[in-house]
């Protein structure tokens, strides 16, 4: 009996124990729960702060006009303090608010809304996130104007976290060139990258609360500082230009399905870029910008023939010889040395002038003259190129400028054959911007200008730094050389290797260029192709360079392959550029005071005018449409053929014939002044594209 009531009195003591131990427990959760419950959650609030960056907007991108090419746009995520609105303005407005929500994103109803808002104000959550989808700028504005949202941040509790996103305007148009940002906003390549400290701007600091889920609630306590955005720039890219020239190089490369290409367009004067692409083909056979070839090390190669202007200035400055002077180059290969050096046409082209030399762009040629005066003090010859700067960078406002490589004698690599096979670009490597930037000084007159893609930085309206144009040598040559190589230069295009792009509107100068690729320490048949040159040739506006590396087929030449997208580019840009055509306007001369104003139209009118007149006049064609020679005392009718799906010459047509000719042939005409046709916006010759519209001036 005893030992069940020691049983009895244990099981008692434990009871009452457990009981005592609950009731303190549960006093203890009371306490700190109504009690002590401020103190606590204050404590935990000040452990979960924390000093965090606040990211400075990145500065804007601008062509040479003010467009954007790059910029930061805002976009915000929607989060919410539910406990801070007061009982009554929170019960006035949830309803209301939530079916606003429910309706703008969609995914929950208002009532799963409302009961999402309730629970954490319950809670006593100071933080909640509504919808992680992120809303632009005026859908912001738009929701600033919602039901408790508009009694702001202190009163309504809104939050709209801002988040910004890079971006394009104009997709992918030269978008290897503007360049890219990763995740922390700092800039990876192109311009972003190398002007990188000026687009980023300073962060600010402010303090940060850690809430649940993992968010962080800005704290504005006043001691908050400020971001200070970064600064804009202004590139000297035209977008239209840049347009042109990436369509014209991309059609050649697929045409040809090349390994890659480079087009770069310059102003001649300035030495501004208004293009510049470079295209290269991925795994799947598409086109893209990945690497900046006109600029960068990979680019710098052995550049052929193109070269050979630089050999001809040195050439005509060392020696007084004449361009009607000849050279046999024989059958088309000649030994130096231990290698036999050869000319594209087989056979050869026998005897040249020096001016046919580099014409025709006779390889043979070209060395046995440069063999022939610098053999014996090579150090001559290098020291004409140091002369035009081709040994040294350009010191390009973009990071990562390859440097060229001239070799000189004192070179470990150097041999009997470095001279002849560097006189028509072997042995030595230049990037296409350092090529270009020596074909421009010899458009600019000799004068070698330093090229620039960023005109300035700016702050709002205000230029804060402006980068003007940098003379690199004020005349690489002398006048009568420059006269010399330019009479050169136009001869390839009219006569020589690039005929094929003769232009009957317009001039080009150039040379083309095709140099064997180096693979495993050997040549192979894989080409590098080019054409450098400048239009238009009589006043010089833009000097441009196109490389087209492995062209595939039997079109393997620069001639066929580059020349070509030279020719678009140029034909296109002076279509846009319509004071250019001034100059071929003036061509033609007409005598006033004894002949009518006459310039074109249809011939049968135009004869039956003259007739009534008494002007003698003659038909030199049957063509419908024709233009006026002035020989002596008659007028001289000259066939002005309408063909379809070509566009026409109206230049000089009345206003009235000029239309019947254009809308006939399906183009949509605008008119600007009044008289005859003085220029027209697309250039005669040119395809006609479907629903065209071609601009006329006329005086």
């Amino acid at each position: 009996m005893s030992i069940k009531r020691d049983i009895v009195l244990r099981v008692r003591i434990a009871f009452i124990l457990t009981f005592l131990v609950a009731g303190a427990v549960v006093f203890r959760i009371a306490k700190i729960q109504f009690i002590e419950g401020e103190e606590w959650r204050s404590l935990g609030e000040t452990l979960g702060m924390q000093v965090m960056n606040v990211k400075a907007t990145r500065g804007n991108i601008y062509a040479d006009d003010g467009s954007l090419l790059a910029t930061s746009l805002p976009f915000y995520r929607l989060a919410i303090d539910p406990y801070l609105p007061t009982n009554g303005l929170y019960k006035n407005n949830i309803d209301s608010l939530c079916y606003l929500l429910s309706r703008y994103y969609g995914d929950l109803t208002p009532t799963q809304y409302k009961r999402k808002i309730d629970r954490a104000r319950k809670d006593g959550r100071r933080y909640l996130t509504l919808n992680r989808q992120e809303i632009g700028y005026q859908d912001k504005k738009h929701m600033e104007n919602w039901p408790l949202f508009r009694e702001g941040r202190l009163k309504g509790g809104v939050l709209f976290e801002k988040v910004e996103k890079r971006f394009l305007p104009f997709s992918h148009l030269g978008i290897r060139t503007i360049g890219s940002v990763n995740a922390n906003d700092r800039g990876t390549v192109g311009l972003e990258y190398s002007f990188n400290k000026q687009l980023a701007g300073v962060n600010g600091k402010g303090l940060y609360q850690k809430m649940a889920g993992g968010g962080w609630k800005p704290i504005y306590d006043g001691t908050e500082k400020r971001p200070v955005d970064g600064y804009d720039i202004q590139t000297t890219i035209n977008v239209d230009l840049q347009d042109v020239t990436e369509s014209a190089l991309l059609d050649e490369l697929q045409k040809h399905n090349a390994d890659y290409g480079v087009a770069i367009v310059m102003e001649v004067k300035t030495g501004e870029i208004k293009a510049i692409s470079n295209l290269s083909r991925n795994t799947d056979g598409d086109y893209y910008e990945r690497y900046n070839y006109a600029v960068g090390n990979q680019g710098s190669r052995e550049p052929g023939s193109t070269f050979k202007l630089a050999s001809m200035i040195a050439l005509l400055e060392e020696v007084d010889i004449k361009l009607t002077d000849t050279i046999n180059t024989g059958d088309g290969s000649l030994e130096f040395f231990d290698k036999t050096m050869r000319d594209h046409k087989p056979g050869g082209f026998g005897t040249l002038t020096v001016q046919e030399v580099f014409e025709k762009s006779s390889n043979i040629g070209v060395a046995k003259l440069i063999s022939q005066h610098f053999g014996n003090e090579p150090e001559k010859f290098i020291n004409y190129l140091k002369r035009m700067n081709l040994h040294q960078p350009l010191d390009f406002q973009m990071v990562g400028e390859g440097k060229p490589y001239i070799k000189d004698p004192s070179d470990s690599t150097w041999s009997g054959v470095s001279l002849p096979w560097m006189s028509h670009g072997y042995e030595l490597k230049m990037t296409p911007l350092q090529m270009l930037t020596l074909y421009n000084a010899v458009a600019n007159n000799g004068k070698m200008v330093k090229p620039m893609i960023v005109k300035g930085v700016m702050k709002a309206d205000r230029m804060v730094e402006e980068f003007e144009t940098e003379v690199i040598n004020d005349r690489i040559a002398s006048k009568e050389t420059l006269r010399k190589v330019k009479m050169m230069m136009e001869g390839v295009v009219e006569r020589g290797t690039a005929q094929n792009i003769n232009h009957s509107h317009y001039k080009i100068a150039g040379k083309t260029g095709t140099a064997k690729k180096v693979k495993n320490g050997r040549y192979v048949r894989e080409y590098y192709t080019s054409f450098a040159g400048y239009f238009p040739a009589e006043a010089p506006r833009y000097s441009c360079i196109v490389v087209i590396d492995n062209p595939k087929g039997y079109q393997i030449y620069g001639s066929d392959v580059s020349a070509p997208v030279f020719k678009e580019i140029a034909d296109k840009i002076y279509s846009l550029e319509l004071d250019m055509h001034e100059v071929g306007t003036q061509e033609r001369t007409y005598v006033t005071g004894v002949f009518p104003h006459i310039k074109a139209g249809k011939r049968d009118e135009l004869t039956m005018i003259c007739n009534e007149l008494g002007i003698s006049n003659h038909a030199k064609t049957e063509a419908e449409w024709v233009k006026t020679d002035v020989i002596n005392d008659a007028v001289y009718w000259k066939g002005n053929t309408v063909k379809y799906e070509v566009i026409p010459d109206v230049r000089g047509m009345t206003l009235r014939d000029a239309i019947y000719v254009l809308e006939n042939l399906g183009l949509k005409v605008k008119v600007n002044g009044r008289g005859r046709v003085a220029t027209q916006s697309l250039a005669p010759g040119g395809r006609i594209a479907k629903g065209s519209t071609i601009k006329l001036q006329m005086s």
